[in-house]
Formats: C-alpha cells, structure tokens, sequence
C-alpha cells in the first residue's frame, strides 16, 4: 500500500517514496521517535540549511555530544522545517571495519533523512 507524505503546515506533497522509507525498529544513533527516516528523497522540494552549534545536546540516552553540525530540512514552498538530515545511515562499503572487528566511525555512513511525524501527513492511496 502506498503512502502520501506532504507538509503539514501548506499541504505540499513532498514526493517522497514508502520503498526507500527505513522500518520503524531500525536501529540508528540518533534514535527514531516521533519520526519516519527515508534514504533518499526528492531535493527538488526542499530547502537544505547547514546548523553548527556549540552545545550540549541530547538525542538518546546514550547519544550527546558537544559540536552539532546537521542538516535542516525544509518545505521548499512555505519553508517550515520538517525534519534532519543524520549520518548515521547504512555504511556506504561492505568493509568489516579495521582490523575486522566491525564498522567504526571511519567507515563512510550514508545520510539519513529523518522527518518529524507533526510537521508532514501521511495518507494511504
């Protein structure tokens, strides 16, 4: 079954696609609460704006961090945010990591598009 997505503040679909939607247990740093991950969208109808701040923050119990450079996702027609691009997607190359001992942080990850569930809609078609 087929699923729209569109903004929630202007009604816009955002062309988004349910085959390159992440399961909702999948797990990755960033967590996945109040949110719907997607590996790949359609950048003709967003706005992308970079966010580097200098402070603590809280994801998950066990992911914090000082420095955070992400990515904003925007609607491209009223320009409300939406969500976050993260690189904590799958790894982009089938290595096992140095020394064999599993994927590590030097292993290129591919991004993930995290959109929050209160800024689009979702109907089934």
């Amino acid at each position: 079954m087929a699923s729209e997505y569109t903004c929630t503040a202007c009604g816009s679909n955002l062309n988004l696609n349910s085959a390159h939607a992440f399961l909702p247990d999948f797990y990755f740093e960033a967590g996945n609460k109040d949110t719907v991950s997607f590996s790949t969208v359609d950048e003709a109808k967003f706005k992308f704006e970079m966010e580097d701040k200098i402070r603590p923050f809280f994801e998950t119990l066990n992911y914090w961090g000082i420095h955070r450079k992400r990515t904003k996702i925007k609607c491209n027609t009223c320009s409300s945010l939406l969500g976050h691009i993260y690189d904590d997607g799958p790894p982009l190359t089938n290595s096992p990591g140095q020394f064999h001992m599993g994927p590590s942080q030097v292993i290129p990850r591919a991004p993930r598009y995290r959109f929050k569930t209160k800024a689009i809609t979702i109907s089934s078609t």
